[in-house]
């Protein structure tokens, strides 16, 4: 694997933002790899985790979570529905909108990719210079800071 400590020029990237995208990236990328052979992507189970949590969240819940716009979520969702993978709920409040869900076939594949993907995360973890509880909080910091600057007009 190609050392990211500097950039392609042989100087270190040079901020915070450009930093988190290398960093971003090569998590797909690892975790992508891992999952190889599961029929799950990063994104996938990045997706499948956050409503195996919720046990229902709204689409514009998730377009929210995800930082996405509504159609890019609609599309996502019309896939795993497809896939037998997630259940459209009527939404109890609102008539108009619905829940989304996990099938039993979704769980299945989100246990079995599971596994894989804490293979993959228990590597990192060994390999990081500090405890990884440090490392956490310093990412939310940090999507906090991010997501209050896209708050900005």
């Amino acid at each position: 694997m190609r050392d990211r400590s500097s950039s392609v020029n042989g100087t270190p990237p040079s901020n915070v933002l450009f930093d988190t995208w290398l960093t971003a990236r090569a998590a797909i990328a690892l975790l992508d790899g891992a999952l190889a052979g599961t029929g799950l992507d990063a994104e996938d189970f990045a997706v499948y985790s956050v409503l195996r949590g919720a046990g229902e969240i709204s689409p514009g819940e998730l377009a929210r979570w995800m930082s996405a716009p509504a159609t890019t979520v609609s599309s996502h969702v019309k896939r795993l529905v497809a896939r037998g993978h997630v259940r459209q709920v009527p939404h109890p409040e609102d008539r108009r909108s619905y829940r989304l869900t996990l099938t039993d076939a979704g769980l299945q594949a989100h246990t079995v990719a599971g596994r894989h993907f804490r293979s993959a995360l228990g590597d990192v973890e060994a390999a990081l210079p500090r405890p990884a509880g440090e490392v956490q909080q310093a990412l939310r910091e940090l999507g906090a800071a991010i997501g209050a600057a896209a708050q900005r007009p």
